[in-house]
């Protein structure tokens, strides 16, 4: 009788309060979800850690979830069940998502059937969880706000990054000229490998002099800015006439100067997958495919752990060093 009791739980993190990364708690007695109509079960082999996670637990984001949850958006694994009405998948699949409803730091996950795609055998697990949240913001910034177009300029601040990574290789790939930053020689070369024509340490104290210099009189068409309280100020003196930042991260307020947008009409406009509509989403996600399958869309992995290290990851990708790659988490 004991083993037919325990075959119905799973592991997953969960979130009892909102605080620090140590509200993170691995239990092992979480029972497995089902999927309902318009789901699917999903067993978890690799789930990516986005940015945007550490700030809803810690209860300082616009959005917060019902007490307890487990985060966790982007996984990837084999579908296990189907709920009612589902005929895009069948158990066995290999999959990726954009979104979980169960949340996917876990060892399954249940998710909304229109936010499940294919995984290419191209890509392996790891690779599946870094597409989600990263690619699709990536390309949301470029073109669904900042309305990018071939032959302009692109500065991706924190380019070593998931999100920063995914930036490059979709605007290369879109015929703009890529710039990128981070925060070590790992990194930048990280960067040169996945599309930027250029890539400039932000360590250095004169690296936005080399910029300038590197850009001219002309400046940057865009900026996609991870890290918006340290950066805008100076973003929008690297700025082309009409040039405009989006505003993909930012970990606190910041003071600017105006001026420095009406001398060049340029704008700062914030970008939010969470408000993507449908339609948004699958154009989001028909370019992501598209990527993959032409073979320019690569994800690359950087740090791995294990559910029980959940914690460590949390304050990693916060406080690391420099990016390199996407984070994720092997259940």
């Amino acid at each position: 009788i004991a083993m037919a009791t325990t075959r119905n739980v799973m592991r997953a993190v969960r979130v009892f309060e909102f605080g620090g990364p140590e509200v993170l708690k691995l239990q092992s007695d979480v029972l497995i979800p089902h999927p309902k109509e318009n789901q699917v079960l999903i067993k978890v082999h690799a789930c990516g850690v986005n940015p945007v996670e550490t700030y809803i637990r810690s209860g300082n984001y616009a959005r917060k979830p019902a007490l307890p949850y487990t985060p966790g958006s982007d996984v990837a694994g084999v579908i296990e069940g189907v709920g009612e009405h589902v005929t895009a998948f069948k158990k066995g699949d290999r999959v990726f998502t954009t979104g979980t409803i169960s949340g996917g730091y876990a060892d399954y996950a249940v998710a909304a059937a229109n936010r499940v795609f294919l995984l290419s055998d191209k890509l392996d697990f790891r690779q599946g969880a870094a597409i989600g949240i990263p690619y699709f913001t990536a390309y949301r910034a470029l073109f669904q706000k900042g309305r990018a177009k071939a032959g302009e300029s692109v500065l991706v601040h924190g380019a070593s990054g998931g999100v920063g990574i995914a930036t490059c290789q979709i605007a290369r790939a879109c015929g703009l000229k890529v710039l990128g930053t981070a925060g070590t020689e790992e990194g930048m070369n990280m960067v040169l490998r996945n599309g930027a024509h250029q890539a400039f340490n932000h360590r250095d104290s004169d690296y936005l002099h080399k910029i300038k210099e590197y850009t001219g009189t002309e400046g940057v068409d865009i900026i996609i800015e991870m890290l918006s309280n340290i950066n805008l100020a100076t973003d929008l003196q690297l700025l082309s006439y009409a040039g405009r930042v989006m505003v993909v991260g930012s970990r606190g307020p910041i003071e600017i100067n105006p001026r420095d947008t009406m001398s060049k009409e340029a704008s700062i406009t914030g970008v939010s997958l969470f408000l993507a509509t449908e339609e948004e989403r699958h154009e989001c996600a028909t370019a992501v495919l598209d990527g993959i399958e032409a073979g320019w869309l690569k994800p690359i992995v950087g740090s791995e752990y294990p559910l029980e290290q959940v914690v460590k990851a949390h304050e990693d990708i916060i406080h690391s060093s420099g990016a390199r790659g996407k984070m994720v988490l092997l259940p």
